[in-house]
């Protein structure tokens, strides 16, 4: 059995995860800003509270979490918000930033502690985030910051390797949810595919962008 932490975990593909992962036997820690009654009726750890834009909020996280050893950290919280260039939103783009960049790695930074060699950080980006799959252009806060993750990913995957700690840069694909409009596969397809992703990641194969299929995505 091994011990996962998810962030946005109240809804969505986090809360999937949280499904999934109890189902078979492992132990889920969902973290969010307010849980939802469905996450709570998992009846699994949930700590609420935690806004991943907000150090005070991780370190509180740090604190609650001390002495827990972390199998995988899966970095999930994320929002999108539409931007044009017609309608350039300057505060929407910083926002986006913030939440789904900026998050995930003041997250991965303040749990280091809690990763021992052999554990797995997965970062929860989009093939919107790919500089050569973009031919539609637009979405200029969500594209800019999944590339900012994209990189903070490689980054990541260089700096936790002498560590022991490999690190999967992972698009879900198109999921009924919330944010895309309940377009698309369906989160247990999704998280199925994801948790093969991470099943199967490695030292050798650290920092690849994966497509929750199998596909290796480009950058």
């Amino acid at each position: 059995m091994g011990t996962y932490l998810i962030t946005g975990a109240n809804r969505g593909i986090g809360q999937e995860y949280c499904r999934q992962l109890q189902a078979r036997g492992d132990r889920a820690i969902a973290i969010c800003r307010k849980p939802s009654a469905e996450l709570t009726a998992l009846g699994i750890q949930v700590i609420a509270g935690i806004d991943v834009t907000q150090d005070a909020d991780v370190a509180r996280l740090q604190s609650e979490l001390r002495g827990v050893a972390i199998d995988v950290l899966i970095n999930n919280a994320a929002i999108i918000e539409n931007v044009s260039l017609a309608s350039l939103d300057f505060d929407s783009i910083r926002r986006q930033f913030e939440i789904n960049a900026i998050g995930p790695l003041r997250v991965t930074k303040a749990l280091l502690g809690n990763l021992a060699a052999g554990a797995k950080v997965a970062l929860m980006t989009s093939r919107m985030g790919s500089i050569d799959d973009n031919t539609s252009g637009g979405s200029y806060g969500y594209r800019m910051s999944k590339v900012a993750l994209c990189m903070a990913g490689k980054s990541l995957s260089h700096d936790l390797k002498p560590q022991g700690i490999a690190v999967a840069i992972l698009h879900p694909g198109l999921v009924q949810t919330r944010m895309t409009g309940f377009s698309g596969i369906t989160t247990e397809t999704a998280v199925t595919g994801l948790l093969a992703r991470i099943d199967l990641l490695t030292l050798g194969n650290t920092g690849t962008f994966w497509h929750s299929n199998g596909e290796v995505l480009p950058w």
